[in-house]
């Protein structure tokens, strides 16, 4: 079976035929390091990371380019706030973010580029785009241009609009709009600089000091990194309009065919509403990972997806959480019959056909899952050669959903680490073998009370032909 994903521009799912045969080239948009991430910020970064595994996995060379923007209004109106400047403000975040990733086992993209770091293809495509009579520089002296939604027939079509439905960019002023605008729906791909903005928020440029607008930068990064052409553009559904509809229609106005397929991942929501900061309804990684493992928390986003809305709660994250300790268990328990698992293993075949369609991530897991409770049924006849396989296995899907435990990004134990654990082993076996005394001796009332002492301290037991088990809960 051929890899098939829904693009969101035809509204179908295609099969995946590359630009060029054996490779796949994919631009995601980043986030604005405007603020901390929350979950549902990193679910596009977890969704996306799981595709460009798995076509690397199926075999592509894959180049895979995530921008950040780092200059732009929220930003500004931001650090005015605070009273510190916009630079520090994203770099901050900018280093918020990448710690989220990191805690999520996100992979780097191939490069990472920032905005602010290409004025000048920014101001190229621009250009491009004034002479070929698709943008024009407002006549009031302000420094700012706009894309004429006018001259481009198409606009619209990827979000399935037609011009005369839609609103006014909100890019400016209902003023602004008046004195500068040809048409209210025509959107900013240079913002000339406001007094009230810091001289370091703007630089030269043919039309006067200035920033670049959202949208254009995008197509600048994706070009200079792509070239003209390239396989997938994806972000959050929320980008479809007005943000990636302006990319391709500024992109394909220079002559540029930009992407052959768009890709989308759904929302998080809380109380049915998106999360986001203007709800005051986010969840910032750093306390989400309170209460639950990084590892845990990506396999909450995996398990669902990615064109699916999730409702978040604790209660369905602990339960996920639950349901990836046992997988984690069976490898656990796996791994001290047969010594330590290999990880070239094979994905079974559910898994891979899951994956396939659509990256459908809820049946891969679940052939996960079916693959797991045939090696517990193994466990009990020792150490063979079908424990070792399916052991393996095991591994490998883990590894191409990015949750495989034994991957050092999930962090490897430190020697200070590693001799708390092996303390706290010597302290726990004292207990258990002091409550297999009591339940030898049918003393259930002193087993129970040694087992839920153990609980109380965040130590869990579960017990096997092999003897108890214990972990931290």
């Amino acid at each position: 079976m051929a890899l098939r994903l829904y693009d969101s521009a035809t509204r179908e799912v295609r099969d995946f035929t590359p630009l060029q045969p054996g490779k796949a080239s994919l631009y995601v948009c980043g986030l604005t390091v405007q603020s901390e991430p929350h979950v549902g910020h990193v679910r596009s970064g977890v969704n996306f990371d799981v595709l460009q595994r798995w076509l690397r996995a199926s075999g592509y060379e894959t180049t895979f380019i995530r921008n950040v923007t780092d200059i732009d209004d929220k930003i500004l109106a931001k650090s005015a706030d605070q009273g510190r400047p916009w630079y520090n403000l994203g770099y901050e975040m900018h280093r918020e973010l990448d710690t989220a990733y990191a805690s999520l086992n996100v992979a780097r993209p191939t490069y990472e580029p920032l905005a602010t770091g290409h004025i000048p293809e920014i101001i190229a495509l621009i250009e491009e785009l004034i002479a070929k009579g698709h943008a024009y520089a407002a006549e009031d002296g302000s420094a700012d241009v706009y894309f004429d939604v006018r001259s481009w027939p198409a606009y619209g079509e990827l979000s399935g609009q037609k011009v005369d439905d839609m609103e006014a960019a909100a890019d400016a002023t209902p003023q602004e709009i008046a004195q500068r605008k040809r048409d209210p729906r025509d959107f900013a791909l240079w913002k000339g600089r406001k007094v009230s903005e810091p001289e370091t928020a703007s630089w030269p440029s043919p039309w006067g000091l200035g920033r670049p607008g959202w949208h254009i930068e995008c197509s600048a990064m994706a070009g200079k990194y792509l070239g003209p052409a390239f396989d997938f553009h994806g972000g959050g559904l929320d980008l479809r309009f007005p943000h990636h509809e302006n990319e391709q229609a500024q992109s394909r106005a220079a002559g540029r065919p930009f992407a052959s397929y768009w890709l989308h991942n759904a929302w998080i929501t809380t109380s049915g509403e998106k999360m986001s900061k203007s709800l005051g309804n986010s969840l910032v990684i750093p306390e989400v990972l309170k209460k639950v493992r990084g590892i845990e928390l990506r396999y909450y986003l995996v398990a669902a997806h990615y064109r699916s809305h999730v409702e978040f709660s604790f209660e369905a994250l602990g339960e996920a959480a639950a349901g990836f300790q046992r997988i984690e268990g069976f490898l656990e328990r796996a791994a001290s019959v047969v010594g330590e698992i290999p990880s070239d293993g094979v994905a079974c075949a559910d898994f891979v056909n899951a994956m396939d369609d659509d990256l459908g991530t809820p049946a891969a897991v679940a052939a996960l899952h079916e693959v797991v409770r045939e090696g517990n049924k193994l466990l009990a006849d020792g150490d063979s050669p079908a424990l070792r396989g399916v052991a393996a296995s095991v591994r490998a899907m883990l590894d191409i959903l990015g949750l495989d435990p034994a991957d050092p990004a999930w962090g490897p134990a430190s020697g200070d680490d590693e001799k708390l654990t092996g303390a706290l082993d010597v302290l726990v076996r004292g207990v258990l073998d002091e409550r297999a005394e009591a339940r030898a001796a049918k003393d259930w009332a002193r087993a129970d009370a040694m087992r839920d002492r153990l609980k109380d301290a965040g130590i869990e037991i579960e017990d096997t032909p092999e003897g108890p088990k214990w972990s931290v809960n």
